[in-house]
């Protein structure tokens, strides 16, 4: 059987209970007689599995809604249930059955009903709009009726006796799927899911310019985001229409936004240095599934120059935010794909050809086998939905004792589990199978667990159960406090604790450490050069530091100095282990995670003032035109002389600070260490200054390319709650340290790569999506912008020209950039001799160089560690050739320097490929536990993983600050601008929160909504309350229009608060006001707001500038998210 669910929005009408058989046997007739064939379950967008709304009118006229339940198997009676079905003449009285399940969810969202229509196999019978499931009933002995409950969670519950009808394909097995991999049959790929519609996923195939769509339940076989899936591409007539071209789609719901800016699949993603300090590269762009970019929470600084884009979608129907584990996975497909590529590279262009062919058309495929599941199946964070079961269960034990828990928990009871994230599909959990501790509140009738996080994990999803069954690991606490949402969001990430076991911590050097005697001998002694270290005023772990000396010739000797971490991580331990799994620092913006335990990443490897640390260090020698003339690495013993901020350098920079000599602790400067006096530190400052500016223009001379947006910092009272943010703008300081780092990590990229081709540690940013850059580019045009995309060069000059012609509108620039973010790619990890077959793809887009890695950072992040040993494998291995040649070799300061045939700026190919040369790289290599491709590789993989992860922690903590401020504000208004319209919703871009949100105005009491195609105009208005636009079949209940809109009156509002009651909704002038805004109002004084707001009729284009109000939403009663409305004024209603 093979059922289809679908409600009609209308209001209910009388319900008649005394139907008779004979009316049971025409109802069942008639609803056979409109059976449906059963459609292929992957093979349009619909899937064959959408049903028909429908409407009935009772013999009053009035219209009822019902469930139409298609059955293709004989009647219900066969499984011992007497359901009677809707019709025309109203709803049949309920059987005296009671449920061992959960009462059913009514359909009000609309994809919550696509969702439900997807669902096969489905019995449905509606009490008045009260609907339950009949796939799994239990009959008891009590004779009580179901009664009504509160309808949420429409869902059959699996493993049913005597009901076991398969919802899915089963999978296909392991020869089938390496025989079809090899032929070029299937393809793997990372399974994707759209957070505004869970039903349309989208698989990345390598090799194809476009994401293959796989649209319902059915067709995605029991996969979850991130899942590595096995899909097989459907025939070209079964391809549906790309959003946004002309047509009609085949997708349902049907694409009725088309003048959206851009699509709704497309997807990017991120990482971020968490520190608060400039990244010593670019920001990378988000890979998202939303109609347009959605700008996140900036902390410290978002620039873009190709590594971490800070652009993070917010909230649960917001744009699907890249999972931290997907870029982990993707680094797992290459491997396999290696057998049989004729065959595959064949197939993979005959669909090139067709997509090129046919542009118009997406490729749509169903999953047929998972090969490798997803870890977020294991770090499921949600809310249980407890309230419906207590009713359940009160309504089941009435006719028993009045005691609540006289009843006993029975094996099948299960409560449904709503994910905080909308990309994974609702869950039963058994309640026996719950931890003690929950268990035994919900037999007590403890409400309150509903309001709790909990921990789960998916345990089983088989063919026979249409969603997952997941078991609970533990409660977080109350989903308003903050301390249990940042524990959830650690969990969710596979975050480890703060805490190192006792045994790591026990290997550590016992503090205070003093670097022993046998480092100084090997070592070069730095320590009476001035060295200091530039940092936010708030950072810990100092891990670089800085010198500049004038050299003879007129050029500058710049040391860059990064604290010598390897010495304390040696390979294959304890340490090492524990360093490797975390991967990563971990901020919170009120804290950290840190990778390394404390001791060793603030004190033991952190340069801090005077004290002697462990380094290495890089000298560039410097001309004035910005290039390299030579260089030397090595280990060094450094001794750094002060601890300077951004804030302090700048006011060196800006010569707010001058050469005199001061005192340092009563002016509120840093503490000077050493010998050196306060003039010649200003002076190496500025020095400094003067060649980053030239490194920058070189840079960008040289092709790079750079977005900036604005960037906003929360600011946090006593207890660490925030209570508002500031803009925050990069400083020269910033961009000071960011040069020379960026110049240190292509140096040591280009030193591993040429020491070690097979096994180097890079980092690469691959070009731009290429369609996604014609869209921008498409959209500049339409608004008068040029702009050249040839190279990445010629796409920074045309933005910086776009940026100066824009200097009046910086919020429309802001918009740009979240345009321009879009099509770029992640940057990632990976091992050079995995992918010695594309060498030309190493480089790095954004910066604009053919070799690029991490080295400035060994405190917070793993690769760094790695390369610093492949740094002192490649040194020691040069040193081991030099000897053997009975070279000799002078001391660096001074004295000429021997020739570096692996380390220095040119690099003896000849020495490196000689017998004995080989025989030094391999024994250093050995030496310094270089790992081998496959290891590597591995490392690479893992790396990628654990870095998206941080970013996401810290953006889902971004998110949480900015939901907790608007907690304590109750609301805010500010202005925004509309990003794309359509007859349905609008998208808009809030700058004083740099976010981008969605309004949808269909179907709301008391709008009437006009839109225009051939303008692209949208008009919004009010109208009578009874009245409700007609142009379109509905598929929810109509919302409440203070839900789309803050309409006020333009009275003095502020005046007539203090008159008002305690009713649900009060009357203000001419204006209906819902409680909850009128607490809100009273705590924001809305006379002394700078917005002003809009009237109706509201007449809108694209980049039209709209009032708007913000509030929190979720906490207790579900996931946080930040909600928006329209701030409007009106004298009618």
């Amino acid at each position: 059987m093979r059922g289809v669910v679908q409600q009609s929005v209308v209001e209910p009408s009388t319900v008649n209970c005394d139907g008779d058989k004979e009316k049971k046997k025409k109802r069942r007739s008639n609803r056979r007689s409109k059976q449906t064939p059963p459609t292929s379950a992957y093979s349009s967008a619909a899937n064959g599995i959408h049903g028909e709304a429908s409407e009935c009118t009772g013999g009053d006229s009035k219209t009822c809604p019902h469930v139409t339940a298609i059955s293709n198997s004989s009647s219900s009676k066969q499984h011992g249930l007497d359901i009677h079905h809707a019709n025309v003449d109203g709803l049949t009285g309920a059987s005296n059955v009671a449920f061992y399940s959960m009462p059913s969810m009514h359909i009000s969202e609309q994809t919550d009903s696509m969702e439900v229509q997807s669902i096969p196999n489905q019995y449905v019978v509606d009490y008045g709009r009260k609907v339950f499931s009949h796939s799994c009933l239990e009959p008891i002995a009590s004779g009580g009726s179901p009664g009504t409950f509160a309808n949420k969670d429409l869902f059959p519950f699996p493993h049913v006796e005597g009901y076991q009808k398969k919802y899915f394909d089963p999978y296909w097995s392991m020869e089938a799927v390496d025989e079809a991999l090899k032929k070029g049959d299937a393809f793997k790929a990372v399974f994707r899911v759209n957070a505004y519609n869970r039903l349309e996923a989208y698989c990345k195939i390598d090799g194809l310019p476009t994401d293959a769509l796989v649209s319902g339940i059915a067709a995605q076989n029991r996969a979850v985001e991130g899942d590595i899936v096995v899909i097989k591409i459907d025939p070209l007539s079964l391809w549906t229409r790309m959003k946004g071209s002309t047509g009609i789609s085949n997708n349902y719901p049907p694409v009725e936004d088309c003048n959206l800016l851009l699509e709704d699949s497309e997807i990017s993603s991120d990482s971020c240095k968490g520190k608060g300090k400039v990244d010593a590269e670019c920001k990378h762009a988000h890979h998202r599934s939303c109609p347009f970019p959605e700008k996140g929470f900036c902390y410290g600084d978002s620039t873009f120059t190709g590594e971490a884009v800070h652009l993070d979608p917010i909230g649960p129907a917001s744009c699907n935010l890249v999972d931290p584990y997907l870029a982990a996975a993707s680094d797992l497909l290459h491997a396999d794909f290696c057998s049989g590529q004729n065959e595959l590279n064949t197939a993979l262009g005959r669909m090139c050809a067709l997509i090129s062919s046919f542009p118009s058309k997406r490729p749509t495929g169903r999953i047929v086998a998972i090969s490798e599941m997803s870890p977020r199946r294991d770090a499921v964070v949600g809310y249980l939905n407890v309230k419906q079961w207590l009713s359940y269960r009160e309504l089941c034990g009435k006719d028993a004792k009045n005691n609540k828990t006289s009843l006993p928990l029975s094996n099948r009871e299960y409560i449904h589990l709503t994910p905080t994230d909308p990309k994974f599909p609702k869950m039963m959990v058994l309640v026996n199978g719950m931890p003690d501790c929950i268990r035994k509140r919900l037999e007590k009738g403890d409400s309150t667990v509903e309001m709790e996080l909990v921990a789960a994990q998916i345990a089983e999803w088989d063919e026979e159960s249409p969603v997952p069954q997941a078991r609970i690991l533990r409660s977080f606490g109350r989903g308003s406090e903050l301390k249990p949402q940042i524990n959830a969001i650690l969990f969710e990430n596979a975050i480890p604790s703060p805490e190192f076991s006792p045994e790591l911590l026990s290997s550590l050097p016992s503090v205070p450490w003093e670097v022993p005697q046998e480092e100084f001998e090997s070592r070069i002694d730095l320590r009476n050069l001035c060295i200091f270290t530039i940092d936010p005023s708030t950072a810990t772990d100092l891990d670089d530091a800085l010198s500049i000396e004038k050299l003879s010739n007129g050029n500058f000797r710049v040391g860059i100095h990064i604290a010598d971490v390897s010495y304390f991580v040696l390979p294959d331990t304890t340490l090492d282990t524990e360093a490797l799994i975390r991967s990563s620092s971990v901020y919170l913006l009120q804290g950290k995670i840190p990778m390394l335990p404390p001791p060793l990443s603030e004190n033991l490897g952190s340069l801090n003032p005077g004290v002697d640390r462990l380094a290495f260090s890089m000298f560039l020698d410097i001309n004035h035109g910005g290039d390299v003339v030579d260089r030397w690495i090595g280990r060094t013993v450094i001794k750094s002389c002060c601890k300077l901020s951004y804030e302090h350098a700048q006011d060196i920079i800006d010569g707010i600070i001058n050469g005199e000599i001061y005192n340092a602790l009563e002016n509120g400067h840093p503490q000077l260490h050493g010998h050196f006096e306060w003039p010649y530190v200003i002076r190496c400052v500025k020095s400094l200054h003067e060649i980053s500016k030239i490194l920058k223009e070189k840079r960008f001379n040289d092709g790079a390319l750079r977005m900036e947006s604005s960037k906003f910092v929360f600011l946090f009272d006593e207890n660490g709650i925030p209570y508002d943010t500031m803009l925050c703008e990069q400083k020269e300081s910033n961009e000071l340290v960011e040069e020379f780092m960026l110049l240190a990590n292509r140096t040591a990229a280009e030193i591993i790569s040429r020491a070690f081709p097979s096994c180097a540690l890079l980092r690469r940013h691959p070009e731009p999506n290429m369609r996604k850059l014609r869209e921008f580019e498409a959209f500049c045009c339409k608004h008068g912008l040029e702009l050249d995309t040839s190279s990445s060069g010629q796409f920074h000059q045309s933005l910086e020209q776009i940026k100066e012609k824009l200097e009046d509108d910086a919020v429309l620039f802001d918009i740009l950039i979240s345009y321009a973010l879009r099509p770029m790619q992640l940057a990632t990890y990976f091992c050079s001799g995995d992918s010695k077959d594309t060498e030309g793809d190493w480089g790095h887009y954004a910066l604009a160089v053919p070799l690029y890695t991490h080295f400035t950072s060994p405190l917070r992040r793993y690769p760094d560690i790695v390369v610093h040993r492949m740094l002192a494998a490649a040194i020691e291995a040069e040193e081991l050739y030099l000897k053997h040649q009975r070279m000799l070799q002078k001391h660096i300061r001074g004295e000429s320097v021997a020739i570096r045939c692996f380390t220095g700026i040119h690099f003896d190919r000849d020495a490196a490929e000689s017998l004995e040369g080989r025989e030094a790289l391999f024994a250093a290599a050995l030496k310094h536990r270089i790992p081998c491709t496959e290891l590597l590789t591995n490392v690479a993989t893992n790396c990628n993983e654990r870095k998206l992860a941080s970013r996401h922690v810290k953006d889902s903590c971004n998110k949480l600050y900015m939901w907790a401020l608007l907690r304590r504000k109750q609301m805010l208004f500010s202005e925004a601008r509309v990003l794309g319209l359509g007859p349905r919703f609008m998208s808009i871009y809030i700058r004083k929160l740099a976010i981008e949100r969605r309004i949808y105005y269909d179907e709301v009491e008391g709008l009437t909504v006009e839109w225009l195609e051939a303008t692209s105009t949208l008009v919004l208005n009010l109208c009578p309350s009874n009245k409700r636009s007609s142009r379109r079949v509905t598929t929810g209940k109509w919302k409440a229009l203070e839900d789309v809109a803050f309409v006020v009156s333009p009275y003095d509002l502020e005046a007539e608060l203090g008159v008002l009651g305690g009713n649900s909704n009060e009357q203000v002038g001419d204006t209906l006001v819902a409680a909850k805004d009128l607490e809100a109002i009273s705590q924001f004084d809305t006379s002394k707001s700078e917005v002003v707001p809009g009237f109706f009729p509201l007449t809108l284009h694209l980049l039209s500038t709209i009032p708007v109000s913000l509030h929190p939403v979720g906490g207790d009663d579900g996931p946080i998210d930040i909600g928006v409305r329209l701030y409007m004024s009106s004298y009618l209603r």
